[in-house]
């Protein structure tokens, strides 16, 4: 039976505290949930299932295939396990293969000798069999096998993605402290965001919330722009099957009528952000304007806004930004009745200076800073009543 017919084991890997919003999404996708993790979710599937999933899911990070789970103390009892493997009826003899793990064994003090040892087995194999040998490197741009050790326990996938999923191909200029593409998008699910309502976006940067909305809006799949994924590189890799799949998500496509609008006081930020637009092909359905934050137009109607502002880890004066905060606080109130509020941040402390109680406090992580997505309802009544709360944020 081929792997691209035969059901196993698909771990979908994610940043921390974006699981519950990807096992929504494999759901979605009528996939069975076996598990949600920290850092992603277990289903099961084919290989086929796996094209699927690196095509249309928004916040996972990579498409784990499970070929085979074994005891292994030593790296040369991973050697030794892994040159079992039948490599050949997955990989092609000319091809490229990348092999990367995480590694927590004690007898691993660097990860790059489970990765050596694990390419020796492969390469083994192939040159016992058939005197030739796969080339193999770090590129993840072809082949990719990835070793999960724990222990003494091990675990061996083909990696489909290749490169991470949050490399769209749409970021051409990506500015300074970046949002990735995969936690915008969970952000935006976060929100509960509807395309037939306004989303509003200030201090935009390089645009990645406002284009990942705009993607959601016209019903583009995240994963078309793309023209590369590990899967391609497999043995009885479809290519007839994968344009059928972008046929079908290309069907979806549709346009919305609510507005995406996106602002920041930076020129180069916004030139940024439309060229990136252009790229994902969404640019048609995003406005953009120069101007601050708290001069962004609100249009009639309910939808939501979403800023991401500083907050002094990695850019910024802590004590600067404490304004910041409280003026994006009176624009909630003064500008967005009738919206639902969410601010970005990493820094508890400078949220508390927006002086509004929120209704939600989601978890996430920024690379590794702790983040919440503090979300707020802004009644009509918010323009009336500007009396802060400063206690307000826990």
């Amino acid at each position: 039976m081929s792997i691209f017919t035969e059901k196993n084991t698909i771990l979908v890997t994610c940043s921390k505290g974006i699981a519950p919003f990807l096992r929504e999404e494999i759901t979605a996708l009528g996939l069975p949930v076996a598990s949600e993790l920290t850092a992603g979710v277990e289903t099961k599937g084919t290989l086929e299932d796996a094209m699927r999933i690196n095509l249309t899911v928004r916040t996972g990070q990579r498409v784990l295939y499970h070929l085979r789970s074994f005891t292994a103390r030593t790296p040369d009892d991973l050697y030794r396990k892994m040159i079992e493997i039948p490599w050949e009826e997955h990989f092609l003899r000319d091809g490229y293969i990348c092999v990367a793990s995480s590694v927590d064994n004690p007898s691993v003090k660097d990860t790059r000798f489970a990765n050596l040892r694990g390419k020796d087995a492969v390469v083994d194999r192939f040159y016992q069999r058939f005197g030739s040998r796969p080339d193999s490197g770090p590129q993840k741009d072809q082949s990719v096998i990835f070793i999960y050790w724990k222990a003494d326990r091990c675990s061996v996938y083909l990696d489909t993605s290749g490169e991470p999923l949050y490399r769209r191909g749409y970021r051409k200029i990506p500015l300074a402290a970046p949002m990735q593409e995969t936690l915008a998008a969970a952000v935006i699910l976060a929100s509960r965001w509807k395309s037939t309502e306004n989303f509003i976006n200030p201090m935009c940067g390089s645009g990645t919330l406002a284009i990942e909305a705009a993607l959601m809006a016209a019903g583009r799949d995240p994963g078309g722009m793309r023209g590369n994924y590990g899967f391609m590189h497999l043995r009885g890799f479809n290519r007839a099957l994968w344009r059928t799949l972008k046929g079908l998500a290309e069907k979806r496509i549709k346009t919305t009528p609510g507005r995406i609008i996106a602002t920041d006081r930076d020129p180069r930020a916004v030139e940024a952000a439309r060229d990136n637009a252009a790229a994902a092909g969404v640019a048609r359905l995003i406005e953009f304007d120069v101007c601050d934050f708290a001069d962004t137009p609100v249009p009639e109607g309910t939808g939501v806004v979403v800023l991401n502002p500083e907050y002094g880890e990695r850019m910024g004066n802590v004590r600067h930004l404490e304004d910041t905060y409280r003026r994006i606080g009176d624009y909630f109130k003064q500008r967005c009745a009738g919206y639902r509020g969410f601010i970005f941040t990493g820094n508890r402390a400078l949220a508390k200076q927006v002086g509004l109680r929120a209704k939600t406090r989601t978890p996430f992580y920024n690379s590794t800073i702790e983040c919440r997505l503090f979300g707020y309802d802004l009644y009509d009544g918010s323009r009336k009543h500007a009396k802060r709360d400063p206690g307000a944020l826990e």
